[in-house]
């Protein structure tokens, strides 16, 4: 994991396996639909969506030893994907969220969190007002170990999608199936989002006024929500914590 702010914004959503894997103590151990599936009781499954499919976001959020294991595995979703939110991440990165996309076959993780995996996963989510907590349920879900699921419970963005004269914008480095438009890495959506606020600025520049200025990134992202697109579909329930 690179310490440098600057990296780490633009190196979002991080490396992201191909398989499901179980994190343990900071380190990821790959497991595949030939494995015996690990013991799911008494856990929550959480989508991921973003960054949170990656061993090394989740190793920065399960700091140290004594979190046990967190089980992650690889689904596909059908009729969503993940695209990018209209604000900006307190670390500078253009964050994603889930939206509905018609025809789209998206490759996405489930976390399944113990009670006290799910307190600390909430704090990391909902502190800062960028997210909130439902259920989404009624889904077409695919799950590559452990038992079948018609509902996961799932962090959306509170700013909703950012778009372009094209729609809500894909994540590149989110692998989907059916996509009506090319997505956009990191580096990318960062570039798209400078030229509309502030089209001057070297991008590196911009970023770091992002990641040092917490007043201007609220501004940022406040521009960015005006014409944001809303996740609301009808399968969505609303949890309180």
């Amino acid at each position: 994991m690179d310490d440098d702010p600057l990296v780490r914004a633009k190196a979002y959503p991080f490396p992201i396996p191909s398989k499901s894997f179980i994190l343990t103590d900071g380190q990821s151990l790959n497991i595949g639909p030939g494995d015996r599936s690990p013991d799911l009781s008494d856990r929550t499954p959480v989508l991921a969506v973003g960054s949170n499919q990656s061993p090394e976001q989740l190793a920065r959020k399960f700091p140290g030893t004594d979190w046990g294991p967190i089980p992650v595995i690889r689904v596909r979703l059908s009729d969503f994907d993940s695209v990018y939110s209209a604000h900006i991440a307190s670390y500078g990165a253009i964050p994603a969220t889930l939206q509905v996309s018609p025809g789209v076959e998206v490759a996405l993780f489930i976390t399944w969190l113990d009670a006290r995996q799910l307190v600390r996963m909430h704090k990391t989510e909902l502190s800062g007002a960028n997210y909130r907590f439902g259920k989404l349920n009624a889904i077409d879900l695919e799950v590559e170990l452990g038992p079948p699921l018609e509902a996961v419970y799932i962090y959306t963005s509170t700013h909703g999608t950012l778009c372009d004269p094209n729609g809500p914008i894909p994540v590149a480095e989110v692998d989907a199936r059916g996509r009506p438009r090319l997505g956009l890495n990191q580096i990318a959506i960062q570039r798209y989002v400078r030229d509309l606020l502030a089209p001057k600025m070297e991008l590196d520049t911009f970023i770091v006024g992002s990641i040092d200025n917490p007043g201007l990134r609220r501004r940022r992202s406040y521009q960015l929500k005006v014409k944001a697109q809303p996740f609301t579909p009808s399968s969505l329930t609303t949890v309180r914590i």
